[in-house]
């Protein structure tokens, strides 16, 4: 009698907000997760509570020796993958009118780069694995500009361009690839937002969601979908109706803080 082997992962951000929850989501199906975060100790509590599920990999993605270091980890361990879900990023706002680049180099550095790291150690695990699957984390900030966001913006397009690339190139492979577009989700970074947050969803809802609408291996999972409709016709108005909008939308004195 055989018994299937149950299904790989590699998440990275899984100490907190999203990554946390669909963490736990992963685990309850009886699958083995490797976590990453910068932080060891929130990965360590959910080794303790899933026993012989959970594989700690931690260490800051941005250094390419250390994500290096981690698939070869996984490599010793497993020596192979199923399923990759690259959630780390950060989000940093811009003042404009004192623009500082090394912002921009950060985010782009911690979302974009880190996340090409991260492929480049997880794709030959994948081609060992059954069924593989990479997912990435995008943005709704990749439809609309808005205000503040031109670090975020620019390295979330930027992540968007290299998974719809990689879709096309992996997919002789039989990797599939699909991008994550949540609209607001109520994580730590949010809850310092100054104004209310539209359409908001609280972070067990969308984690449930995505690791639902992930079985169906969909190119993109937009959420909250009415959220994501709206912002798609506002990305086609004139520049001064743009301005207008992003206005009220305007955070004061956000916080700069990495998201692991």
């Amino acid at each position: 009698m055989s018994f299937a082997l149950p299904r790989r992962y590699w998440l990275t951000g899984a100490s907190n907000g999203i990554g946390l929850a669909l963490a736990e989501e992963i685990l309850k199906t009886g699958a083995h997760l490797a976590v990453s975060s910068r932080s060891a100790a929130p990965l360590k509590i959910l080794s303790k509570r899933y026993p012989g599920q959970v594989l700690v990999v931690a260490g800051d993605l941005t250094n390419s020796q250390t994500v290096r270091e981690i698939g070869e980890r996984i490599t010793e361990e497993w020596g192979s993958l199923d399923s990759v879900i690259l959630n780390a990023g950060t989000c940093e706002y811009v003042d404009a009118r004192q623009l500082d680049a090394s912002i921009i180099e950060h985010v782009v550095r911690t979302n974009l780069l880190a996340s090409s790291y991260c492929i480049e150690a997880a794709v030959p695990l994948l081609r060992a694995g059954r069924a593989p699957h990479l997912v990435g984390m995008a943005s709704s900030a990749t439809y609309l500009p808005l205000p503040r966001a031109e670090a975020h913006g620019t390295s979330k397009a930027g992540l968007r361009y290299l998974f719809e690339s990689l879709r096309t190139d992996l997919a002789p492979e039989g990797i599939e690839v699909t991008m994550v577009s949540p609209g607001f989700v109520d994580t730590p970074p949010t809850a310092n937002n100054d104004v209310p947050i539209p359409l908001a969803w609280p972070v067990d809802k969308a984690a449930r969601y995505i690791f639902d609408e992930l079985k169906s291996r969909p190119p993109e999972i937009a959420l909250p979908a009415l959220f994501m409709a709206a912002l798609w016709p506002l990305s086609k108005m004139p520049d001064s109706a743009k301005l207008a909008i992003g206005k009220r939308m305007v955070r004061g004195q956000p916080p700069i803080k990495d998201q692991p």
